[in-house]
């Protein structure tokens, strides 16, 4: 898959990892629209309960996401309840995507892909995946040559009076010292007040992490948008900035930019 591909279709009924649970108040905006980090969240609650209710809570404990795809296909509103369904889309020996549909029960959808990384707890480095692991990954794909390439290349601009101060609070810090993914969208959801063009219809997020911000460190966000016109569609790129050095990337657009929304056969 690249930027501008769909994401890949769902496994046949009945296989992949299911959970559910409501759409709480503290998920959504003033228009009650499910917002990026409650998302964003949900896809770290479904990690965790997908890991510890098979082998690779014993085999391969420890996870990173380096990169994040949400398609907003149809968005969900609160009240709702959310269903949730996980699984391998592609593998590699140290790496894995991994897919999460979210259906809301009144018609929301929501798809997603992440990048995630299996990392050794002694060294914090990538480590290979054990052969249990991978036999349970390998389920739902045949695909077991994954590579990581980066979706967003853009260079990061100059500093400008439209960057954004981003607080790190002591809540935002994770068992591994960094901010916690969830945490960048917050910092989304703020500059996609002024652009509400962008979520007016189906659109998709990607985030990139480059490097991991720590607590105490301070980020700034610097901002660029692009209208469109008649040929091109509006775009929204953001960008983490920790002492001169892009930590993390952003682009929001139109699924109408993509190639195709979404297969059909997960309508």
């Amino acid at each position: 898959m690249s930027l501008d591909q769909p994401l890949t279709p769902p496994p046949p009924r009945g296989v992949g990892f299911a959970s559910a649970w409501p759409v709480r108040a503290g998920d959504v905006d003033p228009y009650d629209r499910l917002r990026f980090d409650a998302v964003a969240r949900y896809l770290q609650d479904i990690a965790w309960e997908n890991l510890h209710q098979t082998t690779l809570a014993r085999t391969d404990p420890n996870w990173i996401v380096r990169r994040t795809v949400i398609d907003v296909v149809r968005p969900i509103l609160w009240p709702d309840e959310v269903s949730l369904l996980r699984w391998c889309s592609a593998t590699s020996t140290r790496w894995t995507n991994m897919r999460v549909s979210i259906r809301g029960a009144h018609g929301g959808l929501i798809e997603t892909e992440g990048f995630w990384i299996n990392i050794s707890e002694s060294t914090g480095m990538p480590s290979r995946i054990s052969d249990e692991g991978l036999a349970y990954l390998a389920r739902t794909t045949a695909e077991n040559r994954l590579r990581w390439r980066p979706y967003l290349t853009d260079a990061t601009p100059p500093e400008s009076d439209t960057d954004l101060p981003f607080p790190v609070r002591v809540t935002d810090i994770d068992q591994y010292n960094h901010v916690n993914n969830a945490c960048y969208w917050q910092a989304v959801e703020q500059f996609l007040v002024d652009y509400p063009k962008l979520l007016a219809g189906p659109h998709r997020a990607v985030i990139e992490y480059v490097a991991p911000v720590l607590a105490r460190q301070h980020v700034s966000v610097r901002s660029r948008y692009e209208a469109g016109d008649r040929t091109g569609a509006p775009v929204l790129r953001l960008w983490f900035v920790v002492g001169g050095v892009t930590t993390t990337l952003v682009r929001i657009m139109p699924l109408s930019a993509v190639a195709e929304a979404h297969s059909p056969s997960a309508d």
